[in-house]
This record gives structure tokens, C-alpha cells and sequence, in this order.
């Protein structure tokens, strides 16, 4: 039975990150248009945008390795490091926007500096880093950063990791101050509290159960009150799929040809998190290593500093798992799922082609508490178990495509849109860097399906994202002036820039 039957301009699925930023960028763009937003849980940011779902690095290649590779000549690739990062400083500028608009509150409730740390051992990984650093260096988007192998100078950068450590083979690290910790779920939360004051009518404990075209060009949306237990029908010219693992299933029903031939696989984690506050003011800094051999990038090992509801706090992971499903709310059936015709060839050629991962995602679920605290000493040699607890972390749902490159059923690591050729509906699917890069994302989606519209909006978005449609990096003086000025708007220093 239905009691609800509503038409309305712009539909959002998921009430994470990417909605509420899609959201907020329409609002100022068409703040006529009628948003209406349908969460299945009861607030917002609950799912992989929550501050414990997720690492809180405000991605932007300054400690990551795998975004730099090393090609076949010895040299370094850093040009996806350049890219997410540029990608980063376009949300630095649309957060400052919306803080100095008064749209949004206090940054330092989702936003704090913390020095950004890459560490390895052994020769290899030592020379890697040193050229790294090299290559990085010579960008102005990497200005600042610092390279030492010298144990006794990273004793004063990560004491906690120095002590009680026996240098047997060389060791390297690269520190640059300007990283960033974020808060998602805070952020997400401050988002959507600013949507409702702008009548975007936001649903909560309401699950979307199937999306399909009306003969008019609509979409249409069947959705079930979770609080009532009743059917209701909503209609939109325009649908986003932001529900984190959700959206690839709810972007199989459309039925859309950009749909098909995708499959996803689950990786659920867990973190180490330290109960102990002496230990937790020993460590100031997140600090990246290298993942091990087989390992899937979103598992490389870090030590991380963090801020949640104001308190600092200390984390250690993650440690991949695997769950058949696609949320953490969701269910043991996600997986098989997904698996439809058009897609059942591509999901078995990545079966075949990524026994390495499997085998690496078994041994990870076999690791008992010993063995996790064995593995946090490689970061901190006189850990002790009892002084760390574990927390579940989100699912994610990595992206399988055939690709020309890979090849059939290549296992994506990233974040990208799919969405209709008429524009008329968007989804986004994969996992890292996504949340610090949510606002390049979501410009993307306004491209892809407002194609129309952007002449007329493209003033304001210069407004509030100064940098679009250029490359800082090749625009290093108007770079220090744009990072100056969101440094100092989001309070990320001291002084005004880091380049004065």
C-alpha cells in the first residue's frame, strides 16, 4: 500500500559525504530546485562517511605511496600524486567558501593540521622513497616536505615509533607539516544540518527498494518507510546514487547500458585503536608505510593521529577482512546479489585474475589478536595488546570493469562516476580517496549531467572553488595565495601560509 506519491526536481540516495556535497554545490548553483534526500539509516554520515568507517586522511598524496610508482627506468610516476592532490585543494576551497559564507561552522570540528609522514626500511624501499621525495619536491604542490634517514632525526619526528627500535638495515621517512586530518562524519553531519535550513526535505529511515523510468523521461523511486512500514513513490528529473556500497545494486535496477558488465567486490576492515593516553601523546603525525606484497592498496598500514568529538585519539590499520556485504548495515546476500548476466564473465575473470588478493584477504581473517599486535610492533616496537582495542571499520566495495588496459574483470582501485548518456542519473561507485576528493567527484557529475547548465554556472562556481578549471600546479603563485587563504580559513596554521 502507498500513502506518498510526490515529483520533485533533484533526488540524492545516501545521506554520506558525496550527497551532501552534491547537495550543497546545487543549492548555490539552482537554489530554486527541490532536493530530497533518502537515507536508510537514522542520520546522516552513519555509513562509510563516519569518522570510524573510514581513515580520516585528508588524501592528497602527501604520505601515500601508492599513488607514486616507480617505472621501468628507475624513475618516478607522480603524476596521479598531482592529480589527487590538486583534486584536494579544490575541497580545501569549497569548505573555505562555505565557512566564510557562514554556511557552515567551526572548521576545527572537522578539520585539523597534522603533519603527513611516509616511512620504509630496507635499501629498495630507501632509495624509492629518497627519489620520490626528489621528483615530489620539485612540484610547488609538495613544497615543505622533508627527507631524512638519519634514525636519530626521526627519533625527534616519531619518537614513539623510534623507541626501543634496533636499526639493523637502513630506514627513511619524508614529514611534511601541511597534512590534514579530517572528520567525514562531522563534516557530513554540518552539511546536511545547513541543507535543512535551505528546505532540502531529508528522509531518513527510508530505503530505496527500486528505481526505474517512467514513460514521461522520469525516475522513479520506490521507497519504504522503515518508521511506517509503507510503500511510497517518488519521482525526480534527476537521481544521484550516493549510498557508499549501496549504489551499485541500486544502479543495476535502472537498467541504464552504462550499468552493465560492472561488478564490485567487498573488503571490510577493522583498526587498532589505543586505549592508553600516554601513548597516545607519544605520536603526533600520520605516518604511511608500504602495503606488503599481494596486499590491495587501501591496506597499506598506517599510524595515524586522529581528532573525534574534539578528543585525540590513535589508530593502527587497517586489517583487511571480507564480509559478502556491501554496507556494514547490509546483508550476507550482497554479493551474490550483484552478480547479474552481464556481468557474471567479468566478475569470474577477476576471480582468476586476483588469487593473490584472495589469498592475502584469508590470511587476513585467519590473523588472530597476537598476530595484529606483532604487526602494529613493526610500527611500534614495545606495543603492548592491552593498551589497544579493535574497531570494525566500513565495508568498501571495490569497482570490476573490463578495461582496456587490464583487460576483463580488472579490479578497480579508485573512485569514479557512472552515469546515464542523457545525464539523468549519476552514480558513484569505489572507495579511496573518494571522501577527500568529493568535491572534484561531484563536479564531475555536474559536468557529466548538467552539461546545459554550466556556462551559466560557471562564475559561481569560480566564486567558491577559485581554482576550477586550471591546474595549480602549474600555477604556483596563484597556489600560495589560494592555500594561504584556505589555510588560514579553515585555521590549518598558524601563520598565514606556509610559503610566506
Amino acid at each position: 500500500m502507498s500513502n506518498v506519491q510526490t515529483k520533485t526536481d533533484v533526488i540524492l540516495i545516501g545521506a554520506g559525504i558525496m550527497s551532501a556535497t552534491l547537495g550543497s554545490l546545487l543549492k548555490e548553483l539552482a537554489p530554486e530546485w527541490e532536493i530530497k534526500v533518502f537515507e536508510s539509516l537514522t542520520d546522516a554520515g552513519e555509513e562509510s562517511s563516519n569518522e570510524w568507517n573510514n581513515a580520516g586522511t585528508g588524501h592528497s598524496a602527501l604520505c601515500e605511496l601508492n599513488y607514486t610508482s616507480e617505472k621501468a627506468d628507475g624513475s618516478i610516476d607522480i603524476t596521479k600524486a598531482v592529480n589527487i592532490n590538486e583534486q584536494f585543494q579544490l575541497s580545501r576551497q569549497f569548505w573555505s567558501y562555505l565557512v566564510n559564507s557562514n554556511l557552515i561552522g567551526n572548521p576545527k570540528d572537522f578539520i585539523m593540521p597534522i603533519p603527513h609522514m611516509s616511512l620504509v626500511q630496507g635499501d629498495q624501499n630507501v632509495s624509492f622513497l629518497k627519489k620520490r621525495f626528489e621528483a615530489l619536491s620539485k612540484n610547488p604542490l609538495f613544497k615543505g616536505m622533508e627527507f631524512s634517514d638519519d634514525p636519530n632525526k626521526l627519533k625527534d619526528w616519531v619518537p614513539l615509533i623510534m623507541n626501543g627500535r634496533k636499526v639493523t638495515e637502513p630506514i627513511a621517512a619524508t614529514k611534511i607539516d601541511e597534512g590534514t586530518d579530517v572528520n567525514f562524519g562531522s563534516l557530513t553531519r554540518m552539511l546536511f544540518d545547513h541543507l535543512k535550513t535551505k528546505n532540502v526535505e531529508l528522509n531518513y529511515r527510508h530505503s530505496v527498494k527500486n528505481i526505474k523510468r517512467t514513460s514521461d523521461g522520469l525516475w522513479e523511486l520506490k521507497v519504504q518507510n522503515l518508521n511506517t512500514g509503507l510503500t511510497e513513490y517518488h519521482q525526480a528529473k534527476f537521481v544521484f546514487i550516493g549510498a557508499g556500497g549501496g549504489s551499485l545494486p541500486l544502479l543495476q535496477k535502472t537498467g541504464i547500458p552504462e550499468s552493465k558488465r560492472i561488478g564490485g567486490f567487498p573488503v571490510s576492515g577493522l583498526f587498532m585503536v589505543c586505549n592508553n593516553p600516554e601513548v597516545i601523546e607519544q605520536h603526533h603525525g600520520k605516518v604511511y608505510g608500504k602495503a606488503k606484497v599481494g596486499a590491495p592498496p587501501m591496506s597499506v598500514p598506517h599510524l595515524d593521529t586522529r581528532y573525534i568529538g574534539n578528543k585525540k585519539a590513535l589508530l593502527f590499520g587497517p586489517f583487511a577482512g571480507f564480509s559478502p556485504k556491501f554496507l556494514k548495515t547490509g546483508s550476507n546476500l550482497d554479493l551474490i546479489g550483484s552478480v547479474k548476466p552481464n556481468n557474471i564473465l567479468t566478475m569470474l575473470a577477476a576471480g582468476v585474475k586476483e588469487m593473490a588478493l584472495t589469498k592475502y584477504l584469508i590470511q587476513q581473517v585467519m590473523l588472530s589478536n597476537e598476530k595484529r599486535v606483532e604487526e602494529l610492533r613493526e610500527f611500534i616496537p614495545d606495543a603492548k595488546g592491552e593498551d589497544w582495542d579493535i574497531v570494525v571499520a566500513g565495508q568498501r566495495v571495490q569497482v570490476i570493469k573490463d578495461t582496456e588496459a587490464g583487460g576483463r574483470g580488472t579490479l578497480q582501485f579508485g573512485t569514479e562516476v557512472v552515469s546515464s548518456s542523457d545525464g539523468t542519473v549519476a552514480a558513484l561507485l569505489g572507495a579511496s580517496p573518494g571522501a577527500s576528493t568529493a568535491v572534484h567527484v561531484m563536479l564531475e557529475v555536474l559536468e557529466k549531467c548538467f552539461p546545459d547548465q554550466m556556462n551559466a554556472w560557471e562564475s559561481k562556481i569560480k566564486e567558491m572553488i577559485p581554482s576550477y578549471g586550471m591546474s595549480l600546479s602549474d600555477n604556483p603563485a596563484f597556489f600560495e595565495k589560494i592555500y594561504a587563504s584556505t589555510s588560514h580559513t579553515l585555521g590549518l596554521s598558524e601563520k598565514e601560509s606556509v610559503y610566506n
